[in-house]
């Protein structure tokens, strides 16, 4: 495969890679360090994982619906070991609409492809359209999004760049904005890719056998088009191949994955990728409640111009997911690495593992050079809120493991107010629970809190308040498997640790995991001003 200009990038990458040590997680690494791996590959909610291969590098981008910035862009040199270089999306589009969260709103399930030297990313935002972004340097800048087909509830998207020259785009409907679904739907697109030219054909549709199918993937293999298209289902449903000589059909169907006689419930919707050495290999996701939809990988063959996935373990025919399996024959080992969680904020900006609930602006935080922590400035609400759902400045991660502990170090620093600004740490969700520092007349206090029901505006109780002696406290939570228990706790030396409030479960947020991270308020009455300086945000084995 042809580099061209992305060979610079790449070369440039390659040795930054080797120059800095790879960061394993402590909570979950895939590769077992024997040449084999155990799945998931990633235990975090890169939901709807899309792989394209560029000569010997392969990069990943995922869902992030509301979140900015959007489209993480994971670079792998073996397929297991992968490592967060970038985003795709630094903010949201249209940006008006996104400066406010749009829970659940915004990039649906996306799918990259390398063509003409480039890298594309085409998703669907369900109440936009069809938007595409590209680059010739995944690691550095992309290109802004262009709209390259306008409407209601048009997603999952994927191009097929033909060997004719033609472009095409196949797709899907989300039945809550275009009044249907489980169809799936081809256009054609002009030669670059940027804009759909027709009115589209309809190509298959599942509502007699294969109900909510969506999640399209387009390919090209011995003169067959294919489809890949998950059905049944976001957590229970099984992976569909769909195959024709002529891009319009008609398709021949097959399934060829589900969750079987195994534990893993849902396995679909992912990318084919093909190693230089023509080994197949299958990325898809399993929805796991509160952890959101983590990332598997199966090996793949094909039989009869049929893709044969996982192992067939109860002989009905059709593939099951694989717990472990040896690695990707890729002619190199390279060093075990994950994506970074842990957060010491001693670099110029804060890592990329992290991400707003809404387009970010540039007055929430700091990040000064020579000063080892963050500074998180304590932001009104634009509206009086029951609770911080419609909060846009917390600064959130995805959940990295079954089991974890996450915690910081908070100095609250309210300057001339007397009350009402508040920082802490968040398990957020449809639910949420927080454990934070704030102040009053009488000095500063940690608070226990949840909001069960948020998403419906609940509001926010507090379970538990303690007097502080300085305006400084430890903070940590532990998430404990399989249920996504979570208990606080706090220390006033960093040493000796108190458990506080009550245990909490972990609630999944719209269309995406629970996340952990941190935030800074003030009520709307108070004055302005006021800020947090957070030390460090640690990912840890639980005690």
């Amino acid at each position: 495969m042809k580099l061209s200009t992305v060979i610079t990038a790449l070369f440039f990458a390659t040795t930054l890679f080797a120059q800095n040590k790879p960061y394993i997680s402590d909570v979950w690494v895939g590769d077992n360090g024997n040449g084999t791996y155990s799945n998931p590959i990633i235990y975090s909610d890169y939901s709807d994982p899309d792989v394209a291969r560029v000569g010997d590098d392969y990069f990943m981008t995922a869902s992030s619906f509301n979140a900015a910035p959007g489209l993480p862009i994971l670079h792998s040199k073996d397929m297991i070991n992968w490592k967060l270089i970038n985003h795709a999306l630094p903010e949201q589009i249209p940006v008006e609409t996104f400066n406010i969260p749009q829970h659940g709103n915004g990039v649906w399930a996306p799918a990259i492809r390398y063509h003409n030297n480039e890298l594309y990313i085409y998703w669907g935002d369900p109440d936009f359209g069809i938007y595409m972004v590209k680059t010739k340097d995944p690691f550095g800048k992309w290109d802004h999004p262009v709209l390259v087909m306008e409407g209601k509830g048009l997603i999952d998207p994927c191009p097929l760049f033909d060997d004719d020259g033609n472009a095409y785009l196949v797709h899907a409907y989300a039945g809550s904005r275009a009044g249907v679904k489980s169809l799936l739907s081809v256009n054609k697109m002009n030669p670059e890719g940027t804009k759909v030219i027709d009115k589209g054909v309809h190509v298959f549709d599942g509502h007699e056998d294969h109900e909510t199918v969506e999640g399209s993937k387009f390919y090209k293999r011995n003169g067959y088009y294919y489809i890949f298209a998950p059905a049944g289902g976001v957590a229970t449903g099984w992976q569909l191949i769909l195959r024709s000589k002529d891009i319009y059909g008609p398709y021949e169907e097959k399934v060829v994955l589900e969750q079987g006689s195994t534990k893993i419930n849902g396995p679909h919707q992912g990318a084919w990728v093909e190693t230089p050495n023509a080994e197949s290999w299958f990325y898809h996701f399993q929805d796991v409640d509160a952890y959101g939809r983590i990332v598997h990988l199966q090996p793949m063959s094909w039989k009869n111009d049929w893709p044969v996935m996982g192992e067939d373990f109860d002989g009905n025919g059709i593939g099951e997911p694989v717990a472990k399996h040896k690695k990707p024959n890729i002619g190199k080992t390279y060093p075990i690495e994950t994506p970074v969680e842990t957060d010491i904020f001693d670099g110029d900006n804060i890592g990329l593992q992290w991400q707003w609930n809404a387009n970010p602006n540039v007055l929430w935080h700091a990040k000064l050079r020579g000063k080892n922590h963050l500074r998180l400035f304590s932001i009104k609400p634009t509206e009086a809120l029951p609770n911080l759902w419609l909060m846009p400045n917390l600064l959130l991660q995805k959940f990295p493991a079954p089991s974890f502990t996450a915690s910081t170090k908070i100095t609250l620093h309210p300057e001339e107010a007397t009350k009402g600004k508040t920082a802490g740490l968040i398990i957020m969700g449809m639910d949420y629970a927080t454990l934070s520092i704030s102040h009053n007349e009488n000095g500063f206090y940690i608070n226990q809190t949840e909001a069960i029901k948020a998403i419906d505006g609940a509001p926010e109780v507090v379970n538990e308040s303690v007097k502080l002696k300085s305006n400084s406290a430890y903070f940590k939570v532990e998430v404990t498997a399989p249920d996504a228990m979570c208990q606080f706790f706090y220390s006033e030396n960093g040493k000796k640790f108190k458990k506080i409030g009550k245990p909490f479960k972990a609630k999944e947020g719209k269309w995406i995991g629970a996340k952990v991270g941190l935030f800074s308020v003030s009520t709307i009455e108070d004055k302005r001003g006021g800020y947090a300086d957070v030390d460090y945000f640690k990912i840890s084995k639980n005690d």
